[in-house]
């Protein structure tokens, strides 16, 4: 099998437990460290599925990797590759399909819940899974939906958590994030958690409870990674 190949643009917003996932099923996944001055592979039939990951930036303002990886992710659309975009990465996917990208009213950072929305994909993404559920939120970016999308989630602070687009699932939330990567994301970026609101939590709340919640929160991964690596079983690239 090809191995999935994940795309990561900071180093405390790593595979984690993604990638964990993948070794119990003894799946090979390799790592493009963009954050390292790595250019971003042109072809997408290399791999067995894409995984963009969360990181800084503005989509609208793209830096050059970002346009390498706009134009990744449409020749993956043409080509039939499954794609998981995780926070940039789902505003990468949405404004490489024709969606929109822009500042959200707020931040949204720290535990919060999404609603699920009726699945019209067909594909039962969110099977399984209860109506509402507690994810690691981290944005100050939100998507609009791009053509022939489906949207699956919201929240009270972003109106698009979550859409698919064929065997392209974008998630603006976080599903991977382990105790370590929590503590480095709330040790580099203090600044964003100077403004405590309904969508923005404290250091304090962030950091309480690592074990318990993440435990909690690889429950809801379990789900939703096994059921996009069924979509790399079944496409035929690999």
């Amino acid at each position: 099998m090809k191995p999935i190949r994940f795309f990561r643009h900071v180093a405390c917003e790593s595979p984690g437990y993604f990638g964990t996932v993948l070794e119990r099923r003894g799946v090979p996944f390799d790592v493009v460290c963009l954050d390292e001055g790595i250019s971003v592979p042109r072809d997408p039939g290399e791999a067995a599925g894409l995984v963009i990951m969360g990181g800084p930036g503005n989509v609208n303002e793209p830096t050059d990797w970002m346009q390498q990886e706009l134009e990744l992710i449409r020749r993956a659309a043409d080509q039939g590759v499954p794609v998981l975009g995780i926070c940039l990465g789902a505003q990468l996917i949405s404004k490489a399909l024709g969606g929109e990208v822009y500042r959200g009213e707020s931040l949204e950072v720290g535990w919060h819940v999404v609603q699920r929305v009726a699945d019209a994909s067909g594909q039962g993404w969110f099977d399984g899974l209860p109506s509402r559920f507690e994810v690691f939120q981290w944005h100050e970016h939100t998507f609009s939906l791009p053509p022939g999308a489906v949207t699956l989630a919201h929240s009270a602070c972003a109106e698009q958590q979550a859409f698919a687009i064929g065997n392209m699932l974008a998630m603006q939330f976080h599903l991977e994030m382990t105790p370590e990567s929590i503590t480095g994301l709330v040790e580099r970026y203090p600044g964003d958690l100077k403004d405590v609101s309904d969508c923005v939590q404290s250091a304090e709340t962030i950091s309480a409870d690592l074990a318990v919640r993440t435990r909690r929160l690889y429950r809801i991964a379990d789900v939703v990674f096994g059921r996009w690596l069924a979509m790399i079983k079944d496409n035929k690239t690999t």
